[in-house]
């Protein structure tokens, strides 16, 4: 990935992390530049909502505190992947990106 595309599509990756709203913004402002560097981010963070949904239902109907740690976890990793975008760095999330990567591989191509 060239350092120009990086450049160009640092701000929507970085907008793609905040909340839903930030992911569809990204989604749509992307669909016309077609930036390799927002894609990348837009399906990591799509994964970590699936993550976030995943802890939110085990906390809720399992009561336990493995839905509690799910959701710290989210957060780290959700943390981790912004700042990863705002350097402009295109790392998967320690153990679960690389799933991200795959699963969502058809959006951006």
């Amino acid at each position: 990935m060239t350092e120009e595309t990086i450049t160009e599509g640092k701000t929507l990756a970085i907008v793609s992390y905040f909340t839903f709203i930030g992911l569809l913004i990204a989604i749509i402002m992307n669909l016309e530049k077609k930036n390799a560097f927002t894609y990348f981010h837009i399906r990591q963070m799509l994964g970590l909502i699936l993550m976030l949904i995943v802890s939110n239902v085990t906390e809720a109907f399992i009561h336990s505190w493995f839905g509690t740690i799910l959701w710290i976890i989210t957060f780290a990793s959700w943390l981790l992947g912004l700042i990863n975008a705002i350097q402009g760095q295109n790392k998967t999330i320690p153990i679960v990106g690389d799933y991200f990567q795959n699963w969502f591989a058809n959006i951006g191509n």
